[in-house]
Parts: structure tokens; C-alpha cells; sequence
């Protein structure tokens, strides 16, 4: 892929500016931000899951270990 100056970088900028206006590149870019933002959260909601099933797993384990047979 060939190297993107700032001068290709500021064409591109101008042609997409010239299509969609500086309007609706506000509010696309509004929105990608919110769906960035979304997923991140969606993401560490996982892992706090995950981290919270590991150490119920883990709790329940040691329970099992420290209960007496009975016989």
C-alpha cells in the first residue's frame, strides 16, 4: 500500500467534506464515537463477568475442599 502524505490526506479531507458536508460529518463522527464508546464498556462488562464467574468458581471450590466427609 503505498505511503498517504499529508497532502493525499488532505485532498482525501476535502473530497469527503465536499460530499458529505461538514454537517454530517459532525454527527457520523458523533456516532462512531458513541459505538467506540459502547463497545468499550460492553467489553470490560465481560471481563468483570468473567473475572466475577472465575472467583465464584473458585469460592466454591475451596468450600468443597474445606467441608468434612461424613460418614
Amino acid at each position: 500500500m503505498p505511503h498517504l502524505g499529508p497532502w493525499e490526506l488532505g485532498i482525501i479531507l476535502l473530497i469527503v467534506l465536499a460530499i458529505f458536508g461538514a454537517g454530517k460529518l459532525a454527527s457520523l463522527g458523533g456516532a462512531v464515537g458513541k459505538a467506540v464508546r459502547d463497545f468499550r464498556k460492553e467489553v470490560r462488562a465481560g471481563e468483570e463477568a468473567k473475572k466475577e464467574k472465575e472467583e465464584a468458581e473458585k469460592a466454591a471450590e475451596e468450600a468443597e475442599k474445606t467441608e468434612e466427609p461424613k460418614s
